[in-house]
């Protein structure tokens, strides 16, 4: 068979925020098969075996048939490459540690094209793996070599450098896991968790309440002491020392054996245990001086080294340390030993996914003076059976939460406290963690900011901890939160095209009123309360987001439309109250495939859809369309119309008290079932000191929504009547 043309790759989008596709940011991708459109999967020789040889985890994926070997069934019945890639790319994420299980291919109105989605945690993992993906399944199909393993790396190697680390990540699936949002805040590890005023910050292991003074303490082990001793906690004996001459006189002072670490060190680096020899701890000096600001020198306590991780004053982790060692064959050398015994243990490797560290001779000096004082190096060959030790600390990986005793964890506790730190790494030693450390002569050696977290995430011996739960909950308290609205303002997303600039900025400026610090981001600005920060329009994902990042803000409403949604999806994972005014503009989006009136529904649900179960939708009954969507709301629904009497609005208070507003006898009523409010007159219900008439649907729009905010009937009355519908200039606000 001819050598067949690729896929054209027509245009990729990123997807930000909640799409017509889904509720997660997704890579959107528009593909042209060309002359494949002619040729399904079951059409091409050897296709479907090269690729299931390369890729035979697609025995997994689902795909439409709803069970294992889904897709398989497929590929043989025949389905298109557009299809194919999809599920390919899917494969390729998973294999490099992101998995994804979203995915979805559609065709256009144009022959040959598509469009394809995969769930997108982070878009430049995404494009890596379309173009590993792309390039896979063009070799599958003309039959040409591909490197699978090498498509893979590239793609885990991208993920490393661009996801967010383990204890970051922890801690933001837990909360997400509670509902909390978030947003990431620069390429690293600091992430915001919430949105406005109600937000908390995260940097790894550290968050908003961890105090720099309390870091500064943790980072000087040496006052670090001090404060411990002075509140009765047990700590080694030890000094600061300025040589290798001084250390040796420091340990013969203290008695040996000692401990020489760095006063300033952390995750164990520098550290040299169990020091008899006068040429031993001068050594360790030199290992120890590079890695902090002074070197110490401490009595060693015999014992097990431990982490204990306290959050919030608690004890929620612990992990004990094993002794690294290998054992003497006669025939192979130490460095052999190492990678045969050690390195290839699974749970070792370079990536921040491992628990434990790969052990490199050439650049552990820690190693190398290990080694040195066994009269071992890296060529050597121990005798058979000689067992040798190659790391005495660093490698906490034996859960041990369920054994600690609570005189120990009221010590590490109180260590914590002690220095400051909402959370922190207790490093002790002890014989036996489940016994006070008084009676075995235990003590704390170390306190810890910022403490690494994936000893307790993923153990070597034991079981998980959850500790991302447990720094959720000390962020977000439970018996705090408010009906499950952790980390949430009030949030108004509006959608549509008819007056939707004049319905946010009312229900902005009721949320003032109301005593909210409120943004806006709408097409007519960026506002906070009064003050424009923006003039030009700003009914797009980036305002937006800018909003949702400010402290300041305590309520937000955005204006979106349907091209935002396409082009961006929105800003916000949920909001409170969704507002759709209307199905206007399906002329404009044929860019995106958009041509007919009915797919506006598919793109203005979205705004719907993402309704918290608290809130409600407040659709425009007047239209059809628009309150069709009503059942897709998780929240309540508010239908505002200028006429009563539809039926729609008839149906939807009979059934359980819906809720309407409406203008009957030229007054503006609030109905709730058979109840009914009168708000006020119509010909009242006036813009500002100029009393000027408003759009009605725009004016039923923003008081319905007002009205699902909870704000009382009286103040949307007295807001209305002092909202000012011309913009104020900046300046004369200031004057």
């Amino acid at each position: 068979m001819a050598k067949l043309n690729d896929i054209q790759l027509l245009r990729i989008n990123y997807l930000r925020g909640p799409n017509i596709w889904t509720y997660r940011p997704v890579l959107e991708v528009w593909l042209d098969l060309g002359e494949l459109e002619d040729y399904p999967s079951n059409t091409i020789p050897g296709f479907n075996d090269r690729l299931t040889a390369w890729l035979p985890a697609l025995i997994e994926h689902h795909c439409g048939v709803g069970e294992r070997g889904g897709f398989l069934q497929r590929l043989q019945e025949g389905t298109w490459c557009g299809h194919v890639l999809e599920h390919i790319v899917i494969e390729l994420l998973n294999l490099a540690g992101m998995p994804t299980g979203f995915g979805q291919t559609r065709s256009t109105s144009q022959r040959g094209v598509y469009r394809m989605v995969f769930r997108a945690r982070d878009e430049s993992v995404a494009r890596v793996a379309l173009a590993q993906g792309h390039a896979l399944i063009m070799a599958a199909i003309n039959d040409q070599p591909f490197d699978v393993q090498a498509a893979v790396a590239r793609v885990r190697t991208e993920v490393d450098d661009q996801y967010l680390g383990p204890s970051t990540a922890c801690i933001v699936t837990a909360a997400t896991d509670r509902g909390i949002p978030h947003i990431r805040l620069n390429d690293g590890n600091l992430v915001q968790l919430g949105y406005g005023a109600r937000q908390r910050r995260i940097w790894t292991a550290e968050t908003e309440y961890t105090s720099a003074i309390a870091e500064g303490i943790a980072s000087d082990k040496d006052l670090t002491k001090g404060l411990l001793k002075s509140c009765g906690v047990p700590i080694p004996e030890g000094q600061v020392v300025n040589s290798p001459e001084e250390a040796w006189e420091a340990a013969q002072d203290i008695g040996l054996p000692v401990v020489v670490k760095p006063s300033d060190g952390n995750h164990g680096r520098g550290v040299t245990l169990d020091l008899r020899k006068q040429e031993d701890i001068e050594a360790a000096y030199h290992v120890a001086y590079p890695e902090g600001s002074d070197v110490m020198v401490e009595r060693f306590i015999p014992g097990d080294e431990h982490r204990l991780l306290v959050v919030g004053g608690k004890v929620v982790a612990a992990a004990r340390g094993e002794l690294v060692t290998i054992t003497g064959n006669g025939r192979s050398t130490v460095k052999e030993l190492i990678d045969t015994q050690l390195n290839s243990d699974p749970r070792r490797g370079y990536e921040e996914e491992y628990p434990l560290e790969i052990i490199d001779l050439a650049t552990d000096t820690k190693v190398q003076l290990e080694l040195k004082r066994q009269d071992l190096e890296a060529d050597s060959v121990p005798a058979a059976g000689r067992q040798v030790v190659v790391q005495r600390n660093g490698n906490v990986a034996v859960d041990c939460t369920d054994d600690v005793h609570p005189e120990v964890a009221y010590i590490a506790q109180l260590a914590a406290k002690v220095v400051g730190l909402d959370i922190a790494g207790i490093d002790m030693v002890a014989r036996d963690i489940s016994k006070p450390l008084h009676t075995q002569g235990g003590a704390i050696v170390e306190v810890n900011a910022g403490p690494g977290l994936l000893m307790h995430l993923k153990p070597a011996v034991g079981a998980p901890r959850p500790v991302g739960q447990a720094i959720a909950e000390h962020l977000f308290p439970s018996d705090a939160d408010d009906e499950g609205q952790a980390g949430r303002i009030p949030l108004v997303g509006v959608a549509g095209t008819r007056s939707t600039s004049t319905i946010s900025r009312v229900v902005a400026w009721l949320l003032h009123l109301s005593g909210h610090h409120t943004g806006l981001a709408c097409r007519e600005g960026l506002f906070l309360d009064r003050r424009c920060v923006e003039a030009t329009d700003c009914a797009h994902w980036e305002a937006a987001h800018r909003l949702l990042m400010n402290k300041m803000v305590q309520a937000a409403v955005i204006e979106s439309d349907a091209r935002t949604i396409l082009r961006d999806g929105l800003a916000y994972d949920r909001c409170q109250v969704g507002v759709v005014t209307d199905m206007d503009g399906v002329e404009t989006l044929a860019e995106f495939d958009v041509h007919e009136q009915d797919q506006m529904t598919k793109v203005m649900r979205t705004q719907v859809d993402v309704v918290l179960a608290e809130g409600a939708a407040v659709l425009n009954a007047a239209i059809a369309q628009v309150a069709d969507l009503a059942p897709l709301s998780d929240g309540d629904v508010v239908l505002y119309a200028q006429d009563g009497t539809l039926p729609v609005i008839a149906e939807h208070r009979a059934k359980d008290n819906g809720r309407a507003v409406f203008v009957k006898n030229g007054r503006v009523v609030l109905a709730t079932g058979s109840a009914e409010h009168v708000l006020g007159a119509l010909s009242d219900l006036t813009f500002g000191r100029n009393a000027v008439v408003p759009n009605t649907d725009a004016l039923l729009a923003a008081i319905g929504t007002a009205w699902a905010l909870d704000i009382a009937p009286d103040l949307i009355g007295a807001g209305i009547k002092t909202f000012e519908p011309e913009l104020v200039p900046t300046a004369a606000l200031r004057s």
